[in-house]
């Protein structure tokens, strides 16, 4: 089994708090005998974009080396435990919103800049990243392959499908924003679509805009002579602050996706071409839209 750990805890109104809290919550995933620990999304500086001034809330990036990540680095060895820490990255350019796997003995494995930023608000000042990435990472349930989205992501089919189109077995998905029935049924079909186990991190309700919901979906909608389906939601998380935690049956994830009918089984991706093209003429894409 693979234990998820959804840390869906509040921050703390600056770097050096979010630090030492993740620190020590982190200490607690580890307890509760966590393989990965997943953090919400921009938890180095809380996903605090929405109440300042872009000139302001640029400060807060950070280099992928910076000591506040190196100290996570330094905790998964310590731990032997995977950490998925996010943070406003700092670059040539605009800052991006970051996430970095770093496996149990202190190695980065995935470094994901969300590609599917927010242009109708704030993160238009963010650069987007260029790729969806898939990673093997060693745990004691064995080598895992795991990618990764970020929040709005997770409302493109593409994402996940690129993702399962590199063999990632698992996704993991920092978030910042409500999680209601629509944002939920959106994980739920991509874990479906793509035969994935999708772990999703949300802030408490605490947070302004946020209200918990946290969710772990394992990608197994049929077991074998079980008529019907199943519900493939294995945790869902009240609004609560908090370390939310579930075990993912990787045998049974990798059992089901040789003999079911979803992923890559019956695609025709010759008739996709549409997908690529870049002008599409339909009146619902809103290319003048300016906030």
């Amino acid at each position: 089994m693979l234990r998820i750990a959804l840390m869906q805890i509040a921050p703390t109104g600056n770097i050096e708090g979010n630090l030492e809290k993740g620190i020590r919550m982190c200490r607690k995933a580890k307890e509760l005998s966590a393989d990965i620990a997943l953090f919400p999304e921009m938890w180095s500086n809380g996903y605090d974009i929405y109440s300042r001034p872009y000139e302001e809330w640029k400060e807060d990036a950070i280099f992928s080396d910076s000591s506040f990540l190196r100290s996570f680095r330094a905790l998964a060895s310590s731990l032997e435990m995977a950490i998925a820490i996010t943070f406003l990255e700092k670059g040539a350019g605009k800052p991006k919103n970051s996430m970095i796997l770093v496996d149990r003995y202190g190695d980065e494995k995935l470094h994901y800049s969300k590609v599917h930023t927010c242009d109708f608000g704030e993160e238009r000042n963010l650069e987007p990243g260029d790729d969806f990435h898939v990673t093997e990472i060693d745990t004691e349930d064995g080598i895992i392959k795991t990618g990764a989205m970020i929040c709005y992501d997770r409302e493109f089919p593409e994402s996940a499908r690129c993702l399962m189109l590199k063999d990632a077995e698992i996704i993991l998905v920092p978030n910042a924003c409500p999680m209601e029935i629509n944002r939920l049924s959106q994980l739920r079909a991509r874990a479906f679509e793509n035969m994935v186990a999708i772990a999703t991190c949300n802030y408490p309700d605490t947070v302004p805009d946020c209200n918990g919901r946290s969710t772990i979906f394992d990608g197994i909608a049929y077991l074998p002579d079980t008529p019907g389906s199943r519900d493939m939601c294995i945790l869902e998380a009240d609004g609560s602050e908090g370390i939310f935690v579930a075990d993912i049956d990787m045998d049974a994830l990798r059992s089901y996706r040789k003999r079911e009918v979803h992923g890559n089984a019956y695609r025709h991706p010759g008739k996709y071409q549409i997908l690529t093209k870049t002008e599409v003429n339909e009146p619902f894409i809103r290319n003048d839209y300016k906030p």
